[in-house]
C-alpha cells in the first residue's frame, strides 16, 4: 500500500513514507535533508555499496509490492514510462520522464494518454522494451492474485469490469499498441495527475508471456542499471551491473556502484552498531533509521558528520476498523480521537528528533497541508461519547501492528491511553515482511491497525486522501482504505476535486477535505516520523527523495568515494 509506511525495506534507508513545500506546493530542492555537506559529494565509478536490512523486501514483483522501501529498491532494477525526480533535481518533486520520451500528451476532453517510448531501452537480455512490454506489465496489476500493489492504475485506465489481467483475460483493449513505440491509454475520467500514474511500480514493463504466478517471486527481468544475480530469502540479496542497460536513455539513475549487497534479517541494534562503529565492508554501508536508543550517540564528532536526517514526509496513524462492532459508530471513533496521547506515541517513536505529533492526515511537507486539532486529548469528553454511543464501559479492542521495538512501543502507548477510558487493547503482533499483506486483507484485519502512509508522487495530495478514504477502493487483497469507510459526502468530495487542473486549487481543496474526513474520525494520526540514520564513512551521495524514497535516501544517486575501500 505505497506507500505504507516503512516496510521490510524502510528499515533499509527510507525514512517515513514524500514531501513538497509545506501547504503550498513547489520543489523542496535538491538537499532538503540536513548532515554534512560531504554526503553529496559526487561517487567515484565502481564498488559495491552495502545495505543492513533488518526484514527481507516485501515482493520483488512490482506488481505485489507497495511500501515505501521496496519502491526505492525498485528503482535500481526496474524502468517505468515515468518516474519521481532524483532527489538532487532542482525540484525533487517532480515526475519527469523516464522510459518515455516526456510526460505524455493528453486529448482535449481529458481521456486519453499518448506516450512514445525512447530509442535504446531494453530488458537485461538485451531485448527492446516494447510498447506492447509496457502493456503486459501495467495489464498484471488487474490479477486477482498478483496485483496487490499501487491501485492507481485500476482506478483510471477504463477497463472491463470483469477483466482480471493478462493471464485469465487476455489483452486489454483500453490500452492500444498501434506501433512499438507508442502507447495510448483511455481513461475512465480525466486525470490531471496520470503521468504520475505509469510512474507508478506497478505499471513496470515485462515481455509478454512473463510474470505469470510466482515467477517474480524469487528472479526478475530487469530493465534498469542493476539485475538480479543472487537472492536467498530472509539472508541476501545480491544486484550486478545490468549491461543491457544505456546509460544514454537514463536521466535519473547515476548507477555508479558496480553492485549492490543487502544483508538481511539482521537485529536493529546490531545494524545501529555496525553503522557507528563503520569497519571494514560497513564503510561502505548504508542501513535505516537508527533506533530511538542510539539518537543520543549521533552527536558524537566521529559519527555527526556520517547523519543523515531527510525531512518526514508520512503520517503514522491508526486505522480505525469501521465495519467492526463499536468502531461503526462515529462517536466512538471520536473518542478514541480525543484519548490518544499522542506525545506518549511521539516519545516511542524517538521523542521529538525523530518525530512530530500529527493532527491532520496530511503532513506539513506536502501540499495542501491545512493545520487544524478537531482532537486535543480530553479524556472527560471521550468517555462522555463513549456514554453517548452505548458502551460507557469501553470495549476490548484489537490492535494489528509490525513486529519492530518502534513499533510495538507505539502500540503499547495506544494501549495505555485507550486503558483509561476502558478500552481494552490487545496487540497483535505480524511479521514485518508480511505485515502490509496481512492488514491489506479485508478477511485478515482486526479493528484497527498502526500503519503510515506516504504520498506516491510528491507534487498533489491526491496521493493521501483518495487511496485511504473513497469507498471504490475497498478491496479484499491490497486494501488501502483500511477504515473501510465508505462515505456518500467524502466519495462525493473526492470525485469533485480530482477533477479539479488547477494544482492550488485542487490543493486547497484537498486540505479541507482532509478536515471533512477527521471530522468523521476513522483514523487517528499520530505522528510524522523523520528516520534519522547513520551510513560509512565512504558512503556518498546521499539526497533524500519524496516520492521514490518516501523522504528517505534515494538510492539511484548512492555511491562511493574510494571503490578500492572495504
Amino acid at each position: 500500500m505505497r506507500r505504507p509506511l516503512l516496510a521490510a525495506a524502510a528499515l533499509a534507508v527510507a525514512a517515513t513514507l514524500t514531501a513538497c513545500g509545506g501547504g503550498g506546493g513547489g520543489g523542496t530542492g535538491p538537499d532538503p535533508a540536513s548532515g554534512s555537506a560531504s554526503l553529496t559529494d559526487e561517487p567515484a565509478q565502481g564498488g559495491t555499496v552495502q545495505v543492513l536490512l533488518n526484514a527481507d523486501y516485501s515482493y520483488l514483483d512490482p506488481a505485489r509490492g507497495f511500501d515505501g522501501g521496496v519502491n526505492n529498491f525498485y528503482r535500481l532494477v526496474y524502468r517505468t514510462l515515468t518516474t519521481s525526480a532524483p532527489g538532487n533535481a532542482e525540484d525533487n518533486t517532480a515526475m519527469v520522464p523516464d522510459l518515455a520520451t516526456d510526460l505524455g500528451t493528453v486529448s482535449e476532453d481529458g481521456l486519453t494518454w499518448t506516450f512514445t517510448l525512447k530509442d535504446g531501452v531494453k530488458f537485461d537480455d538485451g531485448t527492446p522494451i516494447t510498447s506492447q512490454a509496457v502493456k503486459h506489465g501495467i495489464s498484471r496489476a488487474w490479477d486477482p492474485e498478483l496485483g496487490i500493489g499501487s491501485p492507481y492504475a485500476k482506478q483510471t485506465i477504463d477497463a472491463p469490469e470483469d477483466y482480471q489481467g493478462p493471464y485469465r483475460s487476455g489483452d486489454l483493449e483500453t490500452i492500444e499498441t498501434p506501433d512499438d513505440t507508442t502507447i495510448v491509454f483511455h481513461l475512465k475520467a480525466p486525470f490531471p495527475d496520470f503521468p504520475a500514474v505509469v510512474g507508478q511500480v506497478n505499471t513496470t514493463p515485462f515481455p509478454e508471456g512473463t510474470g505469470e504466478g510466482d515467477e517474480f517471486l524469487t528472479d526478475i527481468i530487469a530493465s534498469g542499471p542493476y539485475d538480479l544475480s543472487a537472492y536467498q530469502p530472509g539472508q541476501s540479496l545480491t544486484l550486478v551491473r545490468n549491461e543491457s542497460w544505456d546509460p544514454a536513455t537514463d536521466e535519473v539513475r547515476t548507477a555508479r556502484p558496480d553492485g549492490w549487497q543487502f544483508t538481511i534479517g539482521l537485529d536493529v541494534a546490531t545494524i545501529d552498531e555496525r553503522l557507528l562503529a563503520g569497519q571494514g565492508a560497513d564503510a561502505n554501508a548504508i542501513g535505516g533509521a537508527v533506533q530511538p536508543s542510539t539518537v543520543a550517540r549521533l552527536q558524537t564528532p566521529q559519527v555527526a558528520e556520517r547523519v543523515f536526517k531527510p525531512q518526514g514526509v508520512c503520517t503514522t496513524y491508526m486505522g480505525l476498523n469501521t465495519t467492526k462492532e463499536h468502531l461503526d459508530d462515529v462517536r466512538v471513533r471520536q473518542a478514541i480521537n480525543l484519548a490518544v496521547d499522542k506525545t506518549a506515541v511521539q516519545n516511542a517513536s524517538g521523542g521529538n528528533q525523530l518525530a512530530t505529533v500529527a493532527t491532520t492526515i496530511l503532513p506539513p511537507s506536502v501540499a495542501g497541508h491545512q493545520d487544524f486539532d478537531l482532537y486535543p486529548r480530553d479524556l472527560d469528553a471521550a468517555r462522555a461519547l463513549l456514554a453517548e454511543a452505548g458502551v460507557p464501559d469501553g470495549f476490548p479492542l484489537e490492535l494489528d501492528i509490525r513486529a519492530q521495538p518502534k513499533m510495538q512501543a507505539q502500540g503499547e502507548a495506544v494501549q495505555q491511553a485507550l486503558g483509561e477510558i476502558g478500552i481494552d487493547v490487545e496487540l497483535n503482533v505480524i511479521d514485518t515482511s508480511t505485515y502490509y499483506e496481512t492488514i491489506g486483507t479485508t478477511s485478515q484485519q482486526n479493528d484497527a491497525a498502526i500503519t503510515g502512509w506516504c504520498p506516491d508522487w510528491a507534487s498533489s495530495a491526491s496521493t493521501f486522501i483518495p487511496p485511504l478514504f473513497y469507498g471504490d477502493n475497498i478491496a479484499e487483497k491490497g486494501n488501502s482504505n483500511l477504515a473501510q469507510i465508505d462515505d456518500d459526502e467524502i466519495d462525493a468530495a473526492i470525485e469533485e476535486t480530482q477533477q479539479i487542473t488547477d494544482p492550488e486549487q485542487a490543493n486547497q481543496a484537498w486540505g479541507e477535505l482532509d478536515e471533512l474526513v477527521m471530522s468523521k474520525a476513522p483514523v487517528v494520526p499520530l505522528v510524522v516520523e523523520a528516520g534519522v540514520t547513520v551510513v560509512g564513512e565512504n558512503v556518498t551521495g546521499l539526497f533524500a527523495s519524496p516520492g521514490a524514497a518516501t523522504g528517505g535516501i534515494d538510492y539511484v544517486l548512492v555511491g562511493l568515494r574510494d571503490p578500492e575501500v572495504g
